[in-house]
């Protein structure tokens, strides 16, 4: 997979802030899984490759299944989540 921007190198601000986010969230008291739900989601509404192989990567550690993980990108129509996934996926 090619890297399209180097983000440190191009905004070194905004990758602090992220990393910050992410060390917050780790620390937030939400499920590790409902938060790879979400970061995976995002991913896929941002086209960005890269991130969703790293979080289906890191969902599939944490001992998401591979059905809800396909069916992620029509979370909607399917009865695979809970509300409350539903609710965060909103």
């Amino acid at each position: 997979m090619e890297q399209r921007l180097n983000y440190p190198r191009l905004a070194p601000e905004a990758t602090r802030a992220m990393t910050a986010l992410g060390s917050y969230l780790a620390t937030c008291g939400l499920e590790h899984s409902l938060l790879e739900l979400v970061k995976i989601r995002a991913s896929q509404m941002n086209g960005c490759s890269f991130c969703i192989d790293m979080h289906t990567k890191d969902a599939r550690a944490g001992d998401e299944t591979e059905q809800r993980i396909y069916a992620l990108n029509a979370w909607r129509e399917t009865p695979f989540f809970s509300d409350r996934e539903r609710a965060a996926l909103a």
